[in-house]
């Protein structure tokens, strides 16, 4: 008998390829906007400057103290987000545009509004209407636009709160590094040309030490807005959510930089209750990143009774250490890549779930049995990387009727 050859499967075009494609070149864009108005804002008046030495080099230290303290907090998000990370090359897209774009578009238009309005009332008059005005609204949607790009057209990378939160952060992060190198160089400017001794180091403690989360702070009410959206089945809430985000973004801008300008006293008076305000929120993303893993853990235990898991590896994947030890205990990136498949089974499964609730679509449903299979594949690769044969799962089975009744076997391996 003619058996016919046996041919892998076609693989699966990507149905949000047109998506994708049109975010990338309206990124692009963006970028080189963003570039060419730095350039136009900050650069070309520093190398055209009588005084272009003392300018270059103010910005040279302004670099100095501002970047190595970024690649500092940088680490604090990595940190928090344990369950599922973000994949690096989307934190960079977010880092990137709120150091380029935003910064170059809001640099433009924040210069366009204060030279409004010190034409109009008056150099204080302009100094308010960009700080307290123009800077709280541009800003915060110009940054919240990196938490749209990847919530509309990277949509599989982006599952909920946490997600919004830690998008956010990264873009404002950028954000704030590059404009602390504008803030620190003209501090050393004023030290170099003015002979203003303390203006850098005290620049420097209040925007570096006292109040370096505030651009992350603001900017993650748009992710949390932008998560609720992704999380919720009703139509009103998807468009309100990240509404109210972005405008409770704003607000909070625009009281401190409120602040600012009026008085640094009134910034030193509002600090105590700040760093309240922050601590709380930051006690309230741990709070979300553990229900993300109890979300994991949840919709992965059928995954054990249908032979998928073992016990032991869904123990590992709902552990926020998981990942550091499969790195020594469980084939390295073989076993990385193993947990991230499997949590981003789960929140597949999440999404479809709560799709079906609401009588709705979802892309993450085409995603459940090619992961899956993801499963076995790294699961393989994972036994090659150990040089040894990683123990299969077994799916349950119920009893005979009439047998007495047993438990799903636990299986005590580990791996």
């Amino acid at each position: 008998m003619h058996v016919a050859p046996q041919h892998p499967p076609a693989r699966r075009s990507d149905p949000e390829a047109t998506r994708k494609i049109i975010g990338g070149v309206l990124y692009a864009l963006g970028m080189i906007s963003g570039a060419l108005l730095l350039l136009i804002v900050f650069l070309i008046p520093a190398f055209t400057s009588k005084n272009s030495g003392a300018e270059l080099y103010a910005m040279f230290i302004g670099t100095l103290f501002a970047m190595p303290m970024l690649a500092i907090y940088l680490w604090v998000p990595w940190i928090v987000d344990r369950y599922d990370p973000e994949p690096w090359w989307c934190l960079l897209l977010a880092l990137a545009w709120g150091g380029i774009a935003a910064c170059g578009f809001s640099a433009l238009i924040n210069t366009a509004v204060h030279v409004m309005g010190a034409a109009i009332g008056g150099p204080a008059f302009g100094d308010v209407l960009g700080a307290c005005v123009s800077a709280p609204i541009v800003e915060e949607f110009m940054k919240g636009m990196a938490v749209f790009g990847i919530f509309f057209f990277l949509r599989r990378q982006f599952d909920g709160v946490v997600d919004g939160v830690i998008y956010a952060t990264f873009a404002a992060l950028g954000f704030a590094a590059v404009e602390n190198v504008i803030y620190y160089g003209n501090a050393a400017k004023s030290e170099l040309l003015s002979n203003q001794e303390g203006v850098l180091a005290g620049t420097f403690v209040v925007r570096g030490i006292l109040a370096p989360w505030g651009h992350p702070l603001y900017t993650s009410m748009t992710g949390l807005g932008f998560g609720i959206a992704r999380e919720t089945n009703k139509t009103w809430l998807k468009w309100m959510a990240p509404l109210g985000g972005y405008l409770f973004a704003a607000f909070l801008h625009a009281v401190w930089n409120t602040a600012a300008t009026l008085s640094n006293a009134l910034v030193l008076l509002m600090l105590p209750l700040w760093f309240l305000f922050v601590l709380a929120f930051f006690f309230l993303v741990i709070w979300l990143v553990k229900r993300k893993g109890k979300i994991i853990k949840d919709h992965l235990r059928d995954e054990v009774l249908m032979g998928n898991l073992t016990p032991w590896e869904l123990e590992l994947i709902g552990s926020p250490w998981g990942r550091i030890r499969a790195t020594f205990s469980y084939g390295g990136g073989a076993g990385r890549k193993f947990i991230d498949a499997a949590a981003r089974l789960a929140l597949s499964k999440w999404h479809t779930g709560r799709a079906t609730q609401g009588r709705k679509l979802t892309i993450s449903a085409d995603m459940i049995l090619p992961l899956r299979q993801d499963l076995h594949r790294l699961r393989a690769e994972v036994s090659r990387a150990m040089g040894r044969q990683v123990q299969q799962p077994q799916a349950w089975a119920p009893p005979p009727v009439g047998a007495q009744q047993q438990r799903p076997p636990q299986q005590q391996w580990r791996g």
